[in-house]
């Protein structure tokens, strides 16, 4: 038992120093998802709230969007689960990677908060996870990213309009640093990113399409774009050699 207890220590000792750079770049980002919460109508504690149950940049920001647009709930829903769709197939690669004899307490726990970062440093783990891992990863991240979030709220409040604005556009450039290395990587997924630029403007100018509101759209051009490409150039799977 002390065994046991000891280990998961060390892992969750290891967790939050792997998680210390994750928090950092949390914070930086989450400022300016703020930002876009206080222009969506938000206070600090909404933003806060919003940040510690939803720890999803693309998702938080489509939803800011549906807010600030007086959308209705049901097109609130579509955008972020078209958005954090990817999430679930991050947890069923994750499931593979904790073991069978870990409780379910700790699934559910794990599974709140699966993100791009943590979910990165977590799977180039060997061996089956221990899910203290895991925590001391999310003991960082998950303050940093809300404590930002109030934060940019917060100064968004503050800062004159011009400041405001300004700080508004870094958020447009985390989204660019999202899709520009894949792209670069993959000629698919570049092209892909060029189409949905040029298809996100025509459907601005389109009769009839135009009026939609733009959460619809990106709900479109996303399920349309994203089924085209899996049909079109499926991901080949690579199996490597024992």
């Amino acid at each position: 038992m002390n065994d046991r207890k000891t280990e998961n220590r060390i892992a969750f000792r290891e967790g939050m120093r792997d998680g210390i750079p994750i928090a950092l770049g949390y914070f930086a980002v989450s400022f300016t998802l703020g930002i876009a919460a206080r222009n969506a109508g938000l206070n600090p504690f909404q933003g806060f709230l919003t940040s510690i149950l939803c720890n999803a940049s693309a998702g938080e920001y489509a939803g800011f969007t549906v807010i600030a647009a007086d959308a209705p709930y049901i097109e609130m829903v579509i955008v972020i689960l078209v958005a954090n769709a990817r999430y679930l197939l991050m947890s069923s690669a994750l499931s593979q990677r904790i073991s069978p004899e870990t409780k379910p307490i700790h699934r559910f726990i794990i599974s709140f908060d699966i993100v791009d970062e943590i979910f990165g440093i977590a799977i180039a783990r060997p061996g089956y996870l221990n899910p203290f891992y895991y925590y001391g990863a999310m003991f960082l991240a998950m303050p940093c990213w809300s404590v930002g979030t109030a934060l940019g709220v917060l100064a968004g409040n503050i800062l004159p309009m011009r400041v405001v604005s300004a700080l508004s556009v870094a958020l447009y450039g985390m989204f660019l640093a999202i899709i520009i290395p894949p792209s670069k990587k993959d000629k698919v997924v570049a092209c892909l990113v060029v189409i949905s630029f040029i298809s996100s403007y025509i459907f601005t100018k389109l009769p009839y399409v135009r009026d939609i509101s733009g959460g619809t759209r990106t709900i479109i051009l996303t399920v349309i774009i994203a089924g085209l490409a899996s049909v079109l150039f499926p991901v080949k799977e690579v199996q490597n050699e024992a």
